[in-house]
């Protein structure tokens, strides 16, 4: 892992994936179940992005956002999320956002990041950074699996019950 600057970059563009999402699924839920950990995406560590974009868009994924000049896009399947990144980070990264349905949008009701980082670290987990738990708004936390993949909590909405910033 090159730098943290990198791992809030990334998860900043993947947070953008909001855009052009046109197929909603009313079979996603709109809120958090207890204890859920928000919407997934992968953020693929790519070396080639021009190659990678050709071989996802294959595979019927379709760029919903970013800017391949810049080396990061965001592509979408249904409600599966993916991030291509290149030259970011050396790794793939898991990412989670408490407070996003799978197209970005926000919540009403969700597990807020410093609680699920509470009840982690309560559960003996051991986290690579972590978020300000005095805070209300934007925050995030990282941690390695057993397999040492890294794991990005990534909230880009306040606790809940607090007022979104406009």
């Amino acid at each position: 892992m090159r730098s943290t600057t990198y791992l809030s970059f990334a998860a900043g563009f993947l947070a953008c994936l909001t855009i052009a999402a046109s197929n909603p699924n009313p079979m996603t839920p709109k809120i958090d179940s207890k204890g859920g950990l928000g919407a997934f995406s992968a953020s693929l560590a790519v070396k080639d992005i021009a190659a990678s974009r050709a071989f996802y868009e294959t595979l019927g994924f379709s760029v919903v956002h970013g800017v391949q000049e810049q080396n990061w896009l965001v592509l979408r399947s249904g409600t599966t999320t993916i991030g291509l990144f290149q030259g970011m980070f050396e790794n793939n990264i898991m990412t989670f956002n408490p407070g996003w349905d799978y197209e970005a949008k926000p919540l009403e009701e969700f597990e807020d990041i410093r609680s699920i980082q509470k009840r982690l670290k309560a559960a003996g987990l051991t986290l690579t950074t972590e978020a300000d738990e005095e805070s209300t708004g934007i925050a995030n936390f990282t941690m390695v699996d057993p397999d040492g993949n890294m794991l990005l909590f990534d909230q880009h909405v306040p606790k809940p019950g607090e007022a979104r910033e406009e």
